[in-house]
């Protein structure tokens, strides 16, 4: 049976299924382990292991059939929410600090591999569980069962609970959802170097309202009750404990009343270090726990920026850290910068000794490796324009590559296999700098277009503050050459306030953002038409997902003179109705000032609307919940404004693997025809 090629796409999440990742470097630099499916089509991740000497691969972790596993918990699925993960089998692992011996969990349960002997075998934890993470010495392993949190001695004794949750809203050893949502903190407990104490988090969602999720294909099931940080209500109360295994139990006192949110946790042989930010996010700093000394703060009179992987500390103590200065986002080490004015640091991989290796890039379109130590000062260790990043241990480096050609990992000279599909179609990207602002941004045509061919045009943009799409890595345009090969001009530029370009440009972010978004996207479509003239802008469309579904909507309700139709996925309506940590980073504590929500909400709006706007919402979104789509609708109703509806019974955030592509074609080819 012929597939098509948006049903192909969801099938192998875009063509991710077979591609390994989730690497983890041996101390004596020889071994590589990681994860991969057995095909493109394949969703069930198992653990392998890559002898560097040989080159020869071994199955280590195998999850067993996906009808192994049991109903998925809650814990569980809200970790996996998070994270966007949609696999099955293994999601992810840790190991002891000789990685010879690697904890895992699959159908909820938790198991043990040994690297040497290459046999796995299942610990008798409690289920459902989940972030199982080993002692650095191997002896025990850590996880969450319904709120406790719990060791099991790696021989499958001794399983006990060390903190037990004291009512329906406390929770020990998880991260709360602006931690693991906005934060990119997932974890909620971590272990000391000696494996004998592990740091706790203790968390009461009691002051977050409740807010409910049902099914309406189930009109029998009850609906989920949840906590949710909505801006400017009361955040979840986080603590910080060290429990021992021999039932010692401590409390580390941070004055949280100025410094509300638990950014990070790093425990290492110099000691434990905890991350803190305050409510307004002006404020970000590092504390020795034991001490009670600051290492490191930052302030800033916008926002503080919390950068992947940060802090961490060489071998020899000194701080990990990073600092904006002007234009640039410098790498520090021991309160001194080693990087240039222009390179922009973007993420930690990882510490080796005293050599640490780091992602950054002097243009936005490209991310790169790099490495440095005291030794040999600042190395670049990729050049293709692409997005390259890694990780180190005992001197061997792991480098994934992915460009406008395609992707590899090599560890040591050698290939790491991907089983993952070849797309039948082939991004042919071009990229260009578009008006003053040089906006990033990417042209796609059909893949037999010839010049003087009259085109519709589609906006594919994300265009929020959390994440760039103009890179040169094709994995970013499948879907936009997809539509383009429809017949349709796409254009997708990063505007004010994405990453990738500095401190300033991302604090353009700040305050009442969606004029500048939309006019950073009409800016692109003008430099654009400028050189193409083919492009048909009396026939302009836009489409896109979370914050890019928000600007879609934005556009036609208030720029119809330039938009002609939307698709507004999962779109923020009411900017009242998401999460404090995200929200109040951009427009301030609503019991402050209100203005810039009303002014940024675009219920308001929905009386203007005059052009063709599809909205498609999944029914059990946690994160944007549903209730922006059902009001915006509403509005929209009751203003005698038609409009499309699609809502996706059972669907969270993150799209369905399912064609959803086809129906959005379809509206906008109709609403873009010629008339």
């Amino acid at each position: 049976m012929l597939v098509s090629y948006p049903s192909l796409l969801a099938r192998t999440q875009a063509f991710g299924l077979g591609r390994p990742h989730r690497f983890t470097v041996a101390p004596d630099g020889k071994r590589l382990l990681f994860l991969r499916s057995l095909g493109g089509e394949n969703p069930i991740r198992l653990l392998w292991e890559l002898d560097l000497s040989t080159g020869d691969e071994r199955l280590i972790g195998d999850p067993g059939a996906p009808g192994d596993a049991g109903p998925m918990s809650a814990a569980e699925r809200a970790r996996r929410e998070r994270t966007r993960d949609r696999s099955a089998g293994i999601s992810d692992y840790s190991t002891d600090s000789s990685v010879r011996v690697v904890a895992y969990t699959a159908g909820e349960k938790l198991y043990l591999a040994d690297t040497v002997t290459g046999q796995a075998r299942e610990l008798p934890a409690r289920t459902p569980l989940t972030d199982a993470t080993i002692s650095p010495d191997g002896a025990a392993v850590a996880y969450v069962h319904d709120g406790a949190l719990r060791v099991i001695n790696s021989d499958g004794t001794g399983d006990r609970a060390l903190a037990t949750p004291e009512g329906d809203d406390i929770t020990y050893g998880l991260a709360e959802h602006v931690a693991a949502e906005s934060m990119e903190r997932t974890r909620g407990f971590w272990w000391a170097p000696d494996g004998q104490q592990l740091a706790v988090a203790r968390v009461d969602n009691s002051p977050l309202e409740v807010w409910y999720l049902s099914d309406p294909a189930d009109p029998a099931a009850p609906p989920t009750a949840q906590r949710y940080p909505r801006a400017g209500t009361d955040n979840a109360i986080v603590e910080l404990f060290v429990l021992g295994l021999d039932g010692g139990r401590r409390s580390i006192d941070f004055g949280w009343d100025a410094y509300e949110y638990l950014v990070d946790v790093v425990w290492d042989q110099h000691g434990l270090l905890a991350v803190l930010q305050n409510r307004p996010q002006t404020a970000m700093r590092v504390l020795a726990t034991d001490s009670g000394d600051v290492l490191a703060e930052t302030t800033d009179p916008l926002w503080t920026t919390i950068v992947p992987g940060f802090p961490r500390r060489t071998a020899e103590g000194s701080l990990i850290w990073t600092e904006d200065t002007g234009e640039t986002r410098h790498l520090t080490v021991g309160g001194e910068s080693v990087t240039p004015p222009g390179l922009q640091v973007a993420s930690l991989c990882g510490v080796d000794g005293d050599t640490l290796l780091f992602t950054g890039s002097s243009e936005p379109t490209e991310s790169h490796l790099w490495s440095w130590s005291a030794a040999e000062g600042l190395r670049q260790l990729t050049t293709e324009p692409g997005v390259h990043t890694g990780t180190r241990s005992g001197g061997a480096t792991v480098i994934s590559s992915s460009t406008l050609t395609g992707s590899t990992v090599s560890f040591g000279g050698r290939t790491v296999e991907s089983l993952a599909l070849s797309s039948p179609v082939v991004p042919k990207v071009s990229l260009l700098r578009a008006g003053p602002n040089e906006l990033r941004t990417a042209v796609l045509f059909p893949a037999v277009w010839q010049r003087g061919e009259r085109l519709p045009v589609l906006l594919d943009p994300y265009g929020g503050p959390a994440a760039q799409i103009v890179l040169a890595d094709r994995r970013h345009f499948y879907v936009s050459q997809w539509f383009a090969d429809q017949g349709f001009a796409v254009i997708v530029a990063d505007g004010r306030g994405t990453p990738g370009r500095g401190p300033r440009w991302e604090r353009e972010a700040r305050g009442e953002r969606i004029g500048k978004v939309l006019d950073d996207q009409i800016e692109a479509l003008e430099t654009v038409a400028a050189l193409y003239p083919e492009l048909d802008l009396g026939r302009v469309g836009v489409r896109g997902w979370s914050d890019g579904g928000y600007l879609a909507a934005a556009a036609v309700l208030r720029r119809p003179d330039v938009f002609h139709a939307a698709v507004a996925g999962a779109p923020v309506t009411d900017e009242r109705l998401y999460d404090t940590h995200w929200q109040e980073r951009f427009l301030g504590d609503p019991r402050v000032d209100p203005t810039p929500y009303e002014k940024e909400s675009l219920i308001a709006d929905a009386p203007r609307l005059e052009r063709p706007l599809m909205l498609i919402h999944g029914l059990s979104d946690d994160n944007v919940y549903p209730a922006h789509t059902m009001r915006l609708s509403a509005a929209l109703l009751a203003a005698g404004k038609p409009h499309s509806l699609l809502m996706l019974a059972g669907a969270s955030h993150m799209p369905p693997d399912v064609d959803l592509l086809t129906p959005q074609l379809r509206f906008l080819q109709d609403a873009l025809a010629p008339r």
